[in-house]
Formats: structure tokens, sequence, C-alpha cells
């Protein structure tokens, strides 16, 4: 009886198919079925106790947990709808640029290459209550008061908005960028032969075009942004009195801090779920313009 070998694709695949069941594979099942217990880091039998939907039940009349939800969703909207504006505004700018457009480009592309650990302590220290460019600069032009950049909840949400519009606005201005490089000179060549004014131009033939790329970046974006952790940990942690909470630094504070890992990760399951709601919404406005513009199929 002649044994049957293993297909040489499923060989060659083996050793990713392991890692990926290593490292993703089974802390998922592993973070899905703890959501479902009273698991604490500090008591480990509480992991094969079971209780169902109580962690998910939980969440929904947890005031925190909404709070830090409403607190992301604004952080969200406005650092992407900034980001885009900034964004739009440099792309239009470098493509104007006739000499030493590639340098330019590079330059734009610096902030997002920047670790977010580092932005954090970057921007801690520029908006330092007493240390800090900002009040140092403000108090050389006359104002003598050192605002609490850090301290103040309005302030402190600010100034970590600002931080990351200023680390990712180059995801925007990159992806324009490449959308005005592929608008096709003809209709903007005729519009110009029809007496159109510049903004005519951009309002109804490079606005639309460049659409598709803009929703790229936002569905980019707002997966990066509903998961922000590192800038606001470093920034503020959370401070002052959870005024800066996002979901990622709550869920943080409730498995490591509080050590009620099964309920973080059940939170961790709820975020996903409204990531993927985000991912939906700006992938049919991305499917809407690619078919204003004839892109689609």
């Amino acid at each position: 009886m002649t044994r049957r070998r293993l297909p040489e694709w499923f060989l060659l695949l083996l050793p990713a198919i392991i890692v990926i069941a290593a490292v993703v594979l089974i802390p998922l099942i592993f973070s899905l079925y703890s959501s479902f217990t009273p698991y604490k880091l500090t008591r480990p039998s509480t992991l094969w106790k079971w209780v169902g939907t109580y962690n998910y039940e939980k969440i929904l009349t947890d005031a925190k947990f909404w709070a830090a939800f409403g607190r992301t969703v604004l952080f969200l909207t406005i650092a992407l709808n900034l980001e885009m504006l900034l964004g739009l505004g440099i792309a239009l700018m470098v493509n104007k640029v006739t000499w030493g457009q590639r340098t330019l480009r590079t330059i734009v592309m610096f902030p997002m290459m920047f670790s977010p650990i580092l932005v954090g302590f970057q921007f801690k220290f520029i908006f330092n209550d007493n240390i800090g460019l900002v009040n140092n600069a403000l108090q050389s032009m006359g104002f003598n008061v050192a605002l609490p950049w850090l301290v103040d909840g309005k302030l402190a949400l600010f100034s970590i908005a600002f931080a990351e519009i200023w680390m990712s606005t180059s995801v925007f201005a990159i992806l324009i960028l490449a959308g005005l490089f592929a608008i096709p000179r003809d209709p903007l060549e005729a519009a110009k032969v029809d007496g159109c004014t510049p903004f005519q131009s951009f309002r109804h033939i490079t606005l639309p075009f460049l659409m598709p790329f803009i929703y790229i970046a936002m569905t980019i974006r707002s997966l990066d942004v509903a998961r922000a952790y590192d800038i606001v940990q470093i920034m503020t942690g959370g401070g002052p009195a959870r005024r800066t909470e996002l979901l990622w630094t709550l869920m943080s504070r409730t498995g490591y801090v509080d050590a009620r890992m099964g309920l973080a990760n059940a939170m961790g399951y709820v975020s996903i779920i409204l990531s993927v709601v985000f991912t939906i919404y700006f992938f049919r406005k991305l499917t809407a313009a690619r078919a204003q513009i004839g892109m689609e199929g």
C-alpha cells in the first residue's frame, strides 16, 4: 500500500500556516473564548467559568464604555476631516510645483515614518505646561499665561488630535497626489476651452476623480484612528479624569490595570464590530465614487 504524499504547494505553505496559527489564530480563538468568561489575570481559575454573554450585556450598560466610544467617534471625525482637508491642500500645492517635486514628496512622507510612541513623547514635550515649546512661544509673544494643554480635558483632546493629524496627514496627501497624477488631461483641457473657472474645473472634474482615492485613505485611517492607543497613552494616559480615554486605552486599563481580561476582550470584539461598520460605510462611498466617474467593474 503506497502512502499518499502531501501536495508540494501545501508543504511550502505549511511553515507559514503554522506561524499564522500560532501568532494569530490561536490567540484570536483564546480571546474570543475568554470574552465569555469572567477571566481575571489575578485569578487564572476564572478562565474556566462560563458566563455566556454577561460581559457583552455589561458593556451595553457601561457608561464609561459608551463615553469612550463617543469620544473615539468624535476624535475620529475631527482627525479624518482635518487630515483630508490638509492632505488635499498639500497635494494640490505639491502638484503645482515643477522643480524639486520628488524632494517635496519625500519631505511630505516624513511624519508618517515616525513611530507613534516617538510622536507622543515629542508632542508631550511640545505641549508641556512649564517647559513646552507652545507655552514658551505664547509667553514670548506677550501672553503671560501657561495653558494646561495636557491637564484640561478639552485642551488635552485637542493636543492629542493635533499630534495625530500631524503624523498622518501624509497618508491623505500621498494618496490624493497619486490621484492627481492619474487624472486624464483631456477633460481639464476641454473645461478650459469651454470657459470654466479653475474652481469649476476642480469642483466638477478634479474632485470627483479624487474621491475614490480620498475614500481609500479614509478607510485606512478610520481603522488606525479607531484603535488609537500609543499617542494617547504616552501624552495623557487617558486622563485627566478619563476625559481623553478612547476605546483602546479603556480596554488596556480594564485588561491590565484592573486585570479583568475577559471584559476587556469583550470590549475588543465590540470595537471590531464598530470598525467593520466604518469600513463598510467608506467602502460603499468608494464604490459610489468609482461608479460616478465610470470606474465600476
